[in-house]
């Protein structure tokens, strides 16, 4: 297992079992993105969310390769889905608490039904507000946790956000429970969202498949996210 830095933020280069091992004390886990990452430097309160965090991991092929021919650093990619679907199957037939925190009662309802298909069983649901990133507090889902004390949270909600509610919650809660900034990718493991062929994620071209099949709503996007190219030099091992 090997760590890196980005402006302070800690990144793990490593497999599953160490890197689970690692959460299991508590802390925060998140898995930025190439398009929300490149705000670091200009986004406050998301930089301070990521730096917060005990762990961030290498969820961007498109960083990976920067890594690679710019810095002459190999690091593996690590999906939110790759280890969001590795960490449910750890949890089958345990009596851990987990707790999904989801965007709408429709998410809700397709994430129950696949997480009770694949044997988990001890898991509840809360149904997450519109958040302001500005002024991102939740008494309510603070209350609920500190009553309920699950073992391991599941934020589900778009980047950006969720690392701020994880943030919120590590700083708030009154004990310290495993929280993971997994975002959609439990859309991808229930079949609402197309997966892309891991033969792409493989060779961290996911990204640009992305764009292809998606011009309009990915290009923009990734297009932004070049500006990661000159954030290179501050990358430290």
């Amino acid at each position: 297992m090997k760590e890196y830095f980005l402006f302070e933020i800690r990144f793990i280069d490593g497999d599953f079992k160490s890197i689970k091992l690692l959460i299991d004390k508590g802390g925060l886990l998140v898995l930025p993105a190439a398009p929300a990452l490149k705000e670091i430097d200009n986004n406050k309160k998301y930089h301070n969310a990521l730096k917060h965090a005990d762990i961030a991991l290498f969820d961007s092929g498109f960083f990976c390769l920067l890594l690679k021919f710019l810095k002459k650093i190999n690091v593996k990619k690590y999906s939110g889905l790759k280890f969001l679907n590795q960490f449910l199957l750890s949890q089958k037939n345990t009596s851990n608490k987990i707790l999904f925190i989801d965007p709408s009662n429709k998410d809700k309802i397709i994430n129950n039904k696949y997480l009770k298909s694949i044997g988990i069983k001890n898991f509840f649901h809360y149904i997450a507000p519109i958040y302001q990133s500005n002024l991102l507090e939740d008494t309510i889902l603070l209350n609920i946790i500190n009553k309920r004390k699950p073992k391991y949270i599941i934020i589900n909600l778009g980047g950006g956000i969720q690392e701020l509610l994880g943030s919120y919650l590590k700083t708030n809660l009154n004990y310290k429970p495993s929280i993971i900034c997994s975002g959609a990718a439990i859309a991808f493991l229930t079949g609402q969202q197309a997966r892309i062929p891991l033969i792409f994620d493989k060779i961290y071209i996911g990204w640009l498949v992305r764009i292809i099949f998606n011009p309009f709503l990915f290009l923009p996007r990734y297009t932004k996210a070049f500006k990661l190219i000159f954030l290179m030099k501050h990358i430290k091992k």
